[in-house]
């Protein structure tokens, strides 16, 4: 149960960050790296509406119980000692 409401929260902030791209890049500025990779204007707003993104991505993971088997299956073979 507190998987799904620490998932349920971690979606609500991943849409507000999402939604609400603009307002954070007035208030936090630009982030160098977005704005040389993806492009010179509005990059940084595609940076904040894609951490946005994976943020909704991994609560709706942790909401369906999912993410401890994504994690093994990406990152599990580094931390597993079977090298």
């Amino acid at each position: 149960m507190a998987g799904f409401i620490i998932g349920l929260i971690m979606v609500i902030i991943g849409a507000i960050i999402t939604i609400k791209s603009d307002w954070f890049y007035r208030n936090f500025g630009t982030i160098p790296s977005f704005e040389k990779y993806l492009g010179t204007e509005g990059g940084s707003r595609l940076g904040y509406q894609l951490i946005g993104i994976i943020v909704c991505i991994l609560g709706f993971m942790t909401m369906t119980n999912l993410i401890g088997a994504f994690l093994m299956g990406t990152v599990g073979r580094l931390f597993s000692g079977n090298f």
